[in-house]
């Protein structure tokens, strides 16, 4: 089970984040956003994380131009994109990709290509509204590619047993206040996620 620990906004908290297992950090280049950070306050942080850590910028309705140029400057691994207007000409990327989908009902998780995505519940605005998806709807789906967020936190974590979710994204839950995470919580939520069978 893969962790990615979003919303990541200083250097202690994207340390902490390591030490406590994450496999991915995550970076919010959404202006209102209370995690939003510059690309370069990001990549103050990015120079200081150890190896084998994959960064991810997080791009809502963005351009092809401001996603390349961001993630070339702040030296992110993947692009998290939603793309709720359907502009963007994935061809153009310069940097790996992964799409986010705000799922209403099954028939968003249907008929999907063999691509990874990340899966969280649509709401009004994004970011940080802690909506969970209901399991049901991931009956006899393969999930294997399937990142899911929203609503997570250490305590339900055992309930996502036996879907084979590929990982788990998380920001709010593991916080202490928006934008500052909290080490213990972190600790906790990595631990229950790799217990998932």
């Amino acid at each position: 089970m893969r962790v990615k620990i979003c919303g990541i906004t200083n250097v202690t908290d994207s340390l902490d984040a390591v030490k406590a297992g994450a496999s991915a950090l995550g970076f919010v280049y959404y202006k209102p956003s209370p995690r939003y950070i510059t690309p370069e306050n990001a990549l103050y942080i990015v120079e200081k994380l150890p190896p084998f850590i994959q960064t991810v910028g997080l791009f809502v309705n963005e351009n092809v131009d401001f996603i390349n140029e961001v993630c070339e400057k702040s030296k992110m691994h993947l692009a998290q994109i939603i793309d709720d207007e359907n502009i963007l000409d994935y061809t153009k990327l310069k940097v790996k990709y992964i799409k986010v989908l705000r799922v209403k009902n099954k028939d968003d998780l249907q008929n999907l290509d063999e691509n990874y995505y990340l899966i969280d519940a649509f709401v009004d605005g994004f970011g940080g509204k802690g909506k969970r998806l209901c399991l049901d709807l991931f009956k006899d789906i393969n999930c294997s590619k399937f990142i899911l967020a929203g609503g997570l936190s250490s305590d339900n974590l055992k309930e996502l047993n036996g879907f084979g979710f590929f990982g788990v994204d998380v920001s709010s839950s593991v916080e202490k206040e928006k934008g500052k995470k909290d080490i213990q919580k972190m600790i906790n939520f990595v631990k229950a996620a790799y217990e998932i069978l």
